[in-house]
């Protein structure tokens, strides 16, 4: 049986850190950004974590 094939847009936006978390970034940074403030536009440049709910999926497009 061939290798499982790894989900390339899922590659591209999780990362997996050391300690087995999944590393994301936040939504709504793209467009229409004059409207929100400069304190909401900074907190969403920060990463955010995967919720353990949607690990199980993830984790199986990644082929972890």
């Amino acid at each position: 049986m061939s290798k499982m094939k790894t989900n390339r847009s899922a590659a591209k936006r999780f990362r997996l850190t050391s300690s087995g978390k999944l590393k994301r970034a936040k939504a709504f940074k793209n467009h229409i950004l004059t409207k929100k403030k400069a304190k909401r536009k900074s907190s969403l440049r920060e990463t955010a974590y995967v919720h353990p709910a949607n690990f199980p999926g993830i984790r199986r497009m990644l082929g972890i």
